[in-house]
């Protein structure tokens, strides 16, 4: 089932895209999605979009910023999975590792011992080899990096 295009005027959907920038910080790729359900012509595409980046409703490296502080404090993400996602959303590796400065070093080391105790004490039941398997497949898989668990895991012993 398709939706039927809405006839909005110019000034309805730039107001709509301001709106949709001001509830949270999106990044270019994601307002481009947007504006797609309006079926703008390139000008018009272009004109909004230099719109919102000239009064500051979009931002790439404050919607970078705010992503990796998201992502890592309230997610637990590691660096490498919020890396990945961002590059998906055509965020320059450079930006990228501009911003990584809103995860404070402590906090991240801080974050992985947290996770390694709380896998320590579920499966206390395993081996210590399997604990450590377990441990490196869930890091992993929340996006941290194999030499900072390894640190970790040594630290435990």
């Amino acid at each position: 089932m398709h939706k039927t295009p809405k006839n909005f005027t110019f000034q309805q959907i730039r107001q709509k895209l301001i709106n949709y920038c001001i509830y949270q910080d999106r990044c270019h790729v994601e307002v481009e999605e947007k504006m797609k359900e309006f079926f703008l012509v390139p000008e018009a595409r272009d004109e909004i979009l230099l719109y919102l980046i000239r009064e500051n409703y979009l931002n790439e490296e404050r919607f970078t910023r705010s992503y990796i502080r998201g992502k890592f404090y309230i997610k637990h993400w590691g660096k490498l999975k919020i890396t990945n996602h961002l590059k998906a959303k055509k965020i320059s590796e450079k930006l990228i590792l501009m911003c990584m400065d809103e995860i404070d070093d402590r906090d991240y080391m801080q974050q992985v011992r947290k996770m390694v105790d709380k896998i320590l004490h579920s499966y206390s039941d395993l081996s210590e080899y399997h604990k450590k398997h377990k441990i490196m497949h869930f890091l992993m898989s929340k996006g941290y990096e194999y030499e900072t668990i390894i640190k970790i895991i040594q630290q435990e012993e």
